[in-house]
């Protein structure tokens, strides 16, 4: 009787053991499985990234406007991350110097704050090269002051156009208005390669000379422009908004009254709706087209520009365009590259 019960307990023991061994077989094998699963869709998965993002290489050189400035830099910091081995190299001669150097063929990008001129065009014809015009961006050129300066926070064209134009003869702040300041008038100006300087003096000079000279300071570096006006009370000068957004601490932006007596401060609305008139404008960047369909990493960058501007204008402090004005540009760069 006993012998009967230890073989029962034996035999239970053993059915007990082969259960569990075939639980743990099951289990690694369902391990492996999943572990084959995980691998394989991981393959896939860098496969698919692959294909979205073929790895591409060479030299992308761009140059021009100052006022585009952040926005390339800004593209082009967040495309290495992307192609680190495509080289782009980045420079501000202002929208003049960038055209000059595109439309003879030395550079792939040209950026502007104003549109390329009809001499340029003919240059750029004469040696056999087709741009593709990419607007990127809005910007509300800005007045700007130290906010040191306690006299002023609104300005009128007129007003405007005596400080600036040489023929005005206004060297004091008394000499625009007779409530304002007995002291000298120092000017800040982008510089005449600029196309912020060729702007203003298109739409607030009418193209008449600009003072120059004594108490006048002209730059293609926008930054000069803000370290001198934020450290004088007195003085006054321009450029694009981004670079008072970046500065609002040290800087105040002035409402422009275009006679109406209802002056307009730049902000995204404003500039956006057109209401910060006239100094509201496009930002753009040209595309060689035969390095578009010659060079792959020219016609990724500049489809990675068009994928990603409006993300970049709000980030560093211009105003996006519509979604649809970066598809349809898209869809041109693709149709003129043979893509």
């Amino acid at each position: 009787m006993k012998k009967m019960k230890l073989f029962a307990l034996a035999a239970l023991l053993m059915f007990v053991m082969g259960v569990l061994a075939a639980c743990g077989s099951e289990k690694e094998e369902g391990t492996e499985k999943s572990e084959e699963s995980k691998n394989e869709a991981s393959a896939n998965e860098g496969s698919e990234k692959s294909e979205e993002s073929e790895a591409l290489s060479g030299p992308v050189a761009i140059d021009g406007s100052s006022t585009v400035l952040p926005i390339m830099e800004y593209l082009t910091y967040e495309y290495n991350q992307v192609q680190p081995d495509v080289k782009t190299t980045l420079n501000s001669s202002g929208s003049g110097g960038g055209f000059e150097k595109s439309t003879v063929g030395e550079i792939d990008f040209s950026n502007a704050s104003r549109p390329i001129k009809d001499e340029e065009k003919a240059t750029a014809e004469e040696n056999g090269i087709e741009f593709v015009e990419l607007e990127l961006a809005y910007d509300g050129l800005s007045v700007v002051v130290s906010q040191e300066n306690d006299f002023l926070e609104n300005i009128t064209l007129e007003e405007l156009r005596k400080v600036f134009l040489a023929d005005s003869g206004a060297t004091k702040w008394s000499d625009v208005n007779p409530d304002w300041p007995e002291e000298p008038i120092t000017i800040y100006s982008p510089g005449h390669d600029s196309g912020t300087f060729d702007y203003f003096n298109e739409v607030i000079l009418e193209e008449k000379p600009m003072r120059e000279g004594e108490g006048v300071t002209l730059s293609e570096d926008d930054n000069t422009l803000v370290t001198g006006i934020k450290s004088d009370p007195y003085a006054i000068g321009y450029f694009g908004y981004a670079y008072y957004a970046a500065n609002q601490d040290s800087l105040k932006v002035l409402g422009i009254d275009n006679g109406d007596g209802n002056p307009v401060k730049p902000n995204g609305d404003t500039i956006q709706d057109g209401s910060y008139s006239p100094l509201s404008r496009p930002l753009f960047t040209y595309v060689n087209v035969s390095y578009m369909k010659d060079k792959p990493q020219v016609y990724d960058f500049a489809k990675y520009t068009l994928e990603n501007a409006g993300a970049a204008a709000e980030e560093v402090g211009y105003v996006a365009l519509p979604e649809e004005k970066y598809q349809e540009q898209l869809d041109e760069i693709k149709e003129k590259a043979g893509k």
